[in-house]
């Protein structure tokens, strides 16, 4: 595999080729991911004078069997913005490779274990079938998260909020595929309105977008109709 180098509206030195084979060092990449196809490098210059300090800029794509991995900096000159790409890139293929191998060193419970590992976990007895517990007359109701169960409820209930920045939605579909996830929550920088970018069939993509409708959070009659009508 080598390292295909090109300029964007601009010249490409040789001397700058030769950084990029010994910044990115194809052996190591190889260690992390050992499914690369192809790796390019496209380098960019902004000619406008009011942003002197961040006129170059680099894009590394980096294509494999996985998800696509992009990293890309902007920095006075291609040398300095090459750095710093270049550390994007490492940081980038380090956390799939150990997502890969976290999930590789996950193991599945044997049936004994069950019990010690899922809270609530029927327990098997001595004729394999399960055994049963004296339950109490009235069921116990808790609370989990935002949700309130009566007796034992799902086994996991996991709640979760993150805080993000808007983007565009090609950033969000960047995003998706830098993670490798079939859909992507985010807040879009146009709209401000929450959205998500999903996988469909083949290599298309959809987008939901969710806006705020008054008349849709009033409470409606038993009557009424859902929030198309009808």
């Amino acid at each position: 595999m080598d390292i295909v180098v090109k300029g964007r509206k601009t010249e490409v030195p040789e001397r700058f080729r030769k950084h990029v084979a010994e910044k990115l060092k194809l052996d190591k990449i190889q260690k992390l991911d050992g499914k690369v196809i192809s790796l390019d490098v496209e380098v960019s210059k902004e000619p406008n004078p009011r942003q002197a300090d961040r006129c170059d800029r680099v894009e590394i794509t980096l294509r494999s069997r996985g998800p696509v991995i992009r990293a890309e900096a902007a920095a006075s000159d291609p040398y300095a913005a090459l750095d710093l790409a270049a550390e994007k890139l490492d940081a980038r293929l380090r956390r799939q490779h150990d997502k890969r191998h976290t999930r590789r060193g996950v193991r599945r419970l044997t049936a004994a274990e069950v019990a010690d590992h899922v809270p609530g976990a029927a327990t098997l007895n001595g004729s394999g079938s399960a055994f049963e517990a004296d339950e109490p007359d009235s069921v116990p109701t808790k609370k989990i998260g935002s949700l309130e169960v009566q007796g034992d409820g799902p086994l996991v209930v996991r709640e979760k909020t993150h805080v993000a920045a808007p983007m565009t939605l090609d950033q969000a579909l960047y995003e998706m595929e830098l993670v490798g996830h079939d859909f992507y929550l985010f807040v879009d920088s146009e709209t401000k309105d929450p959205s998500v970018v999903y996988r469909r069939h083949a290599y298309d993509y959809g987008v939901i977008h969710l806006s705020t409708d008054t008349m849709v959070t009033q409470t409606p009659s038993p009557d009424a109709g859902g929030p198309l009508g009808g």
